[in-house]
C-alpha cells in the first residue's frame, strides 16, 4: 500500500460505501494509518491508497501514541454547516502544496466505526476541518479545487510539474492507464458489495 499522489484518477472517483468491517478491512486500515503516520499525515482516505471505499482514518495529533485522537470513519456522512472559518490546508496526495481553504466552522458527521458502531457527533476546530477534508477526498476532490483564483495561480506551476511526473512514470509503466484504472476500481468494489 501506497499514497498516490496528484493527478492519479483514483483521487477524482466518488468512493462506495461499505456494507460490512471483517479482518481484511481492520487489515486496510491498520496499514492506511501506519502510512498515515510514517508521512506524518493527520488524516487519510482510502482513495488516497487507490481504494474505492468511502473510508478515512485521522489523528489530529498526528501521534500514534494519542490513541485518544485517533478515529476510523466509515461511511461518512456530513450535515449542518455553520460558520466559515479559513486555513492552511496541505495534503498527502499533493507533497509540498498548501493553500487557504474556507470550510464550515462546525460540521456534523454520522459515521461508523471498526467496531460497527454508529457515530454521530459536532465536530469544530481542525477536527471539523480534515472530516471535511477528508469527505471531500471520498467525493472525488481535493483541497485545491475550494483555492481562490489567486490561491490556484500559486501553486499552478507545482500542479504542472506534478502532471508531467504522472505522465513519466506511465509512460515507463509504472503506473496503469485510466482503463484499467476504471477495471480495477470496479473489481474492489464488487469485492465489498
Amino acid at each position: 500500500m501506497q499514497i498516490i499522489c496528484y493527478p492519479h484518477p483514483t483521487l477524482r472517483h466518488v468512493s462506495k460505501p461499505l456494507k460490512r468491517v471483517d479482518a481484511e478491512l481492520r487489515k486496510i486500515v491498520a496499514q492506511m494509518l501506519e502510512l498515515m503516520y510514517a508521512n506524518k499525515g493527520i488524516g487519510l482516505a482510502a482513495n488516497q491508497v487507490n481504494l474505492p471505499y468511502r473510508l478515512f482514518v485521522m489523528n489530529i495529533e498526528g501521534n500514534p501514541d494519542a490513541h485518544e485522537a485517533q478515529h476510523v470513519l466509515i461511511n461518512p456522512v456530513l450535515s449542518r454547516p455553520k460558520g466559515i472559518d479559513e486555513a492552511e490546508e496541505g495534503c498527502l496526495s499533493l507533497p509540498g502544496v498548501v493553500g487557504m481553504v474556507k470550510r464550515a466552522a462546525t460540521i456534523r458527521v454520522t459515521a461508523y466505526g471498526l467496531d460497527g458502531r454508529e457515530i454521530s457527533t459536532t465536530l469544530a476546530g481542525l477536527t471539523a476541518r480534515v472530516v471535511q477534508h477528508e469527505a471531500d477526498h471520498l467525493d472525488g476532490r481535493l483541497f485545491i479545487d475550494r483555492l481562490s483564483p489567486t490561491g490556484e495561480m500559486e501553486i499552478r506551476e507545482t500542479l504542472r510539474e506534478f502532471e508531467l511526473q504522472f505522465v513519466n512514470q506511465r509512460q515507463l509503466g509504472q503506473i496503469p492507464h485510466d482503463d484499467q484504472i476504471a477495471a480495477h476500481l470496479a473489481h474492489l468494489e464488487t469485492i465489498r458489495a
